[in-house]
């Protein structure tokens, strides 16, 4: 599986400080996506005393947590809601033409995911972090047709 397919994208950089005896004390925390646009992508969070660490970090991070998104026409094969924390993320399957009607977060995600055609809605805490755990979140819990009926098969 070669690397170099993968696109990244950052989504936040932040910086957090502590005050000790001497001053103030920096660190990073970084969030980035790393995606195919074929149907894998990835969120990675990393936190440095040194903003291009932190990136770093995460990217490594998001290639160590891909997961395979299904998709049917460039767009999800059901609607799907997920709460994480305090954020809602709401995804529908939308019209060939139609385009990535979503916000900052899931729009970064679902691209590099290899969507063309869906409409979120981010309900509740508007925390990028969460919003990019809850719609990674969802696109884990997408099932296609025919894993559903396959499922069923095995239980009955």
């Amino acid at each position: 599986m070669p690397e170099t397919d993968f696109e990244e994208k950052m989504i936040k950089i932040r910086r957090t400080a502590k005050t000790y005896k001497g001053g103030r004390r920096f660190r990073f925390g970084a969030l980035a996506v790393v995606g195919d646009r074929q149907g894998r992508v990835g969120v990675g969070l990393g936190k440095a005393k040194e903003v291009p660490l932190a990136v770093q970090k995460a990217q490594n991070i998001a290639r160590r947590n891909l997961i395979e998104v299904p998709l049917e026409n460039g767009t999800i094969p059901h609607e799907i809601e997920v709460v994480y924390e305090t954020s809602r993320v709401i995804l529908r399957p939308a019209a060939p033409g139609t385009g990535v009607i979503a916000g900052k977060v899931p729009r970064a995600i679902l691209e590099l995911a290899g969507v063309t055609d869906i409409l979120t809605k981010v309900l509740g805490s508007r925390n990028e972090i969460n919003v990019a755990y809850a719609t990674i979140e969802a696109l884990k819990q997408l099932q296609t047709w025919d894993q559903v009926k396959k499922m069923r098969k095995e239980e009955a």
